[in-house]
């Protein structure tokens, strides 16, 4: 556990500590990384700014590592640019000062469940008005990227977000699972571009493509008398259980646009 407030360090080594962790404690950056060279650990729960060696160096060194820990950051600097530099230098999760004692718990317990051998997620643009990305086919990843994404739209109305989180999970989701058939070994890439009156996604994925009337695992293609067999269907195939639905996304935005293969998809909400 790295930062340079010793309140908050005694502070979160006693919860990790009654939650079951076994806990080390460092004020910098530099002696997080003396620690690490003496004894490894599974996870590193740093701060961003601290004296001497701030986190974002810190993770720029733990990646240069044959088998670094994984990286929860937390911090109150919720500004685009760290956000996006901490994903980058593969931090697993990000969360905001104050987080809830619980809700950290749980994020840490994540971080540690998560396969060793999850492929990164790559980080082809990083600027705050245009971010694009190249995440392995799991659902794992997809989850963590939503969160991030959604960072970038907290000063967004609330219904805002919410619709285009619903929108772009469902998308993600479908993507991952349609396209990329849950193979990590596989990708999907996704463009995030902000314009002064508009949010834009775009997400492709490695699959041939679709037509919609062949989706037997969607609700749109089901008979009347018979409303449940999608989800027979997609049970079989090892699918989530329905989610928003293309029908309800695109009622959900202001355009929604396949490529005439159907294995990328755009869709735009307009913020005036």
């Amino acid at each position: 556990m790295v930062d340079d407030d010793r309140t908050t360090r005694h502070l979160l080594q006693g919860l990790l500590k009654s939650a079951g962790f076994s806990v080390i404690m460092a004020g910098d950056g530099q002696e997080a990384l003396k620690h690490l060279d003496r004894k490894p650990c599974d996870l590193v729960l740093l701060d961003v700014w601290m004296p001497r060696m701030n986190g974002l160096e810190v993770l720029a060194r733990l990646r240069e590592r044959s088998s670094p820990p994984r990286v929860v950051v937390m911090t109150s600097d919720d500004t685009p640019e760290t956000l996006l530099r901490a994903v980058r230098e593969q931090a697993y999760d990000y969360v905001t000062k104050p987080v809830e004692p619980a809700e950290l718990v749980a994020r840490l317990n994540e971080a540690l469940d998560a396969p060793a051998a999850s492929a990164p997620i790559e980080v082809v643009s990083a600027k705050p008005d245009w971010v694009e990305l190249v995440v392995p086919c799991e659902r794992r990843s997809a989850e963590r990227i939503q969160g991030f994404l959604a960072r970038l739209e907290a000063d967004l109305p609330e219904d805002v977000q919410d619709s285009v989180g619903r929108v772009f999970r469902e998308l993600l989701l479908n993507a991952i699972e349609w396209g990329g058939r849950l193979d990590p070994s596989r990708s999907v890439r996704i463009s995030y571009l902000r314009a002064r009156r508009m949010l834009l996604y775009r997400i492709s994925d490695p699959g041939p493509g679709f037509r919609f009337e062949e989706l037997n695992h969607a609700a749109v293609n089901n008979p009347a008398d018979r409303p449940f067999d999608h989800a027979l269907v997609r049970e079989e195939k090892g699918l989530r259980p329905g989610g928003l639905g293309i029908l309800l996304a695109r009622a959900m935005v202001d355009e929604l646009i396949y490529n005439e293969r159907h294995n990328e998809v755009v869709f735009v909400k307009y913020l005036d």
